[in-house]
């Protein structure tokens, strides 16, 4: 893990924001979503899939191209080629539309008729006013 350096503090760097490829020790960018249909002998090669699955394999660009199948199955290939690409213009604005938008979220306090009566750790004891 490396670190990133802003401002005047160094922070670890975050949890990456893309999905890795499933092979052992590879850290590349998946590109491309492997499902297989047993039923048919079929391993299905598609695009990247929009959420992860746990019955299909994300795959880098190395491992897209270089798929091969058992002998006696068939590997469908919905594209005729991978490219990776990192986030894009759209992704970078609603991250940056998220954030704002939480900074600017009214903090809700609790109500007048709360009164905190005992502590352990981060959990509070409130107890309702009824007056």
């Amino acid at each position: 893990m490396r670190d990133v350096d802003v401002g005047a503090r160094a922070y670890a760097e975050p949890v990456k924001p893309v999905r890795q490829c499933s092979r052992t020790a590879c850290t590349r960018a998946a590109v491309a979503t492997l499902t297989y249909v047993y039923a048919d002998s079929t391993a299905v090669l598609g695009p990247l899939a929009h959420l992860a699955e746990p019955h299909s394999y994300d795959l880098c660009v190395d491992h897209a191209e270089r798929l091969t199948a058992p002998r006696g199955w068939e590997v469908v290939r919905l594209e005729p080629e991978f490219v990776e690409s990192g986030p894009s213009p759209d992704d970078l604005s609603a991250l940056a539309d998220a954030v704002r938008e939480a900074g600017r979220a009214p903090r809700r306090g609790e109500p007048d008729d709360v009164t905190e009566v005992g502590r352990r750790g981060h959990l509070r004891v409130l107890r309702a006013d009824r007056g």
